[in-house]
């Protein structure tokens, strides 16, 4: 196999880490009845429950970055694998909701390395001018879990329940950890690493992020622009869906599938367009302005078919998806010692958002629910959702005017 070949493997192996992290961030969408139902919870606290994971996902992406400067991709995903199969397992098995949070809190864990991971092979196996393209096919990768875990998962969860579910998720990982450790080098055959005299410790590493004013704008636009997605994609969309449109779980599941299918596609092609044009502010602009128009049409257009939703759900993928560019856009600026702290960095802006939307959501939900019940899990009106997903354009239009503030061109 040539060196070009070996690096489409080796960087897909690591992508699929991270598809497998959405996979897993994605999978209590179409679970929230039973999660209600099995653990006796409302909307506020299953909000918690989903955004644990991004809770501890969100706090070791800098040391992750740390880590993987320091002892490479290779040993960081395999064994964090193997914590997400063991999270698995422990959910699945729970028998109250301290030993489920217990179980997601280590499958964030365990799913923490794999989007920093992925990134850190890329730096090592592709040139430098095609890292926004190959940041972008990441997420192409990481949104094949994401559909996984719609409609083909709520199948299952019809047919098995939920437990069997995950614990399917458990042997994914497990296999997912042995092919990494197998075939996965940290670099090409013959090429030395270039930090090896190089190392910084986690304060260094820190600082030289920290220090950065352009880093902290640049992670604003991130968390801002992920957090609506990671929110209605990750957990409320269904719901939501279900409950406008009077479907089934399977199948708000596959309407809300086409946000996902939007974004795996807007991530590549905003990558690749940002690429071409050497510059990153216009494209994450351009990305969260049409995001924002998209928001606002869905929420808040009377009587919206059901078409149109899926139209729209597909164009708000679509375009929010090229805000990966902003990762392009931090890596570029950092010292090649802090890369991995500096990706962390931006992608714990992402992930945080998450773990503070969804709950917010949830608890908006529940101060406006009227008291409906449906097989002992509570039931949301429109009206209560059109009150707490008003937070997703007020995000959005947060992330337009960081995206402004954000220096043109490429290369400083």
């Amino acid at each position: 196999m040539n060196v070009a070949s070996r690096a489409w493997l080796v960087w897909g192996l690591g992508a699929l880490s991270f598809s497998y992290a959405f996979f897993q961030r994605v999978a209590p969408s179409v679970m929230v009845a039973d999660l209600m139902r099995d653990f006796a919870v409302g909307a506020a606290v299953l909000g918690n429950l989903s955004a644990v994971y991004f809770y501890v996902y969100a706090g070791l992406q800098i040391p992750v970055g740390l880590a993987l400067d320091r002892w490479g991709p290779r040993r960081m995903l395999s064994g964090a694998a193997l914590v997400a199969a063991a999270g698995s397992v422990v959910f699945a098995a729970a028998d109250g909701i301290a030993l489920a949070y217990t179980g997601r809190l280590l499958i964030g864990i365990g799913c923490a390395v794999g989007f920093v991971g992925a990134l850190k092979l890329a730096t090592h196996w592709f040139p430098p001018e095609r890292f926004a393209f190959v940041s972008g096919m990441t997420m192409l990768v990481a949104m094949l879990g994401a559909v996984a875990g719609q409609a083909p998962l709520a199948l299952l969860v019809d047919a098995y329940g939920w437990r069997v579910s995950i614990y399917g998720a458990a042997v994914a990982a497990t296999v997912l950890a042995c092919a990494t450790w197998l075939v996965v080098r940290d670099r090409p055959p013959g090429v030395a690493d270039p930090l090896a005299d190089e190392r910084v410790s986690l304060a260094a590493g820190l600082i030289r992020v920290f220090a950065g004013w352009q880093n902290w704008v640049i992670a604003l636009y991130a968390g801002t622009m992920a957090a609506p997605f990671l929110s209605y994609a990750g957990l409320w969309g269904v719901p939501h869906q279900m409950q406008l449109h009077g479907l089934e779980r399977y199948e708000a599941a596959a309407v809300n599938s086409l946000m996902l299918i939007g974004w795996a596609l807007g991530a590549p092609a905003g990558g690749w367009i940002s690429d071409r044009l050497g510059r990153r502010r216009m494209p994450m602009a351009a990305s969260a302005a049409l995001s924002l128009v998209g928001w606002l049409i869905l929420l808040y257009t009377p009587s919206l078919s059901i078409f149109a939703s899926q139209a729209l759900l597909f164009a708000i993928g679509l375009s929010s998806g090229a805000m990966v560019i902003c990762i392009a856009a931090a890596r570029e600026r950092a010292p090649a010692s802090a890369g991995g702290a500096t990706t962390g960095f931006v992608n714990t802006a992402m992930v945080a958002s998450g773990a503070l939307l969804q709950p917010a959501i949830g608890y908006l939900l529940d101060r406006n629910w009227d008291g409906v019940m449906l097989e002992g899990a509570r039931v949301y009106s429109n009206e209560a959702f059109d009150v707490a997903l008003v937070t997703l354009p007020i995000c959005t239009a947060a992330g337009l005017v960081a995206a402004l503030l954000v220096p043109a061109r490429a290369q400083p």
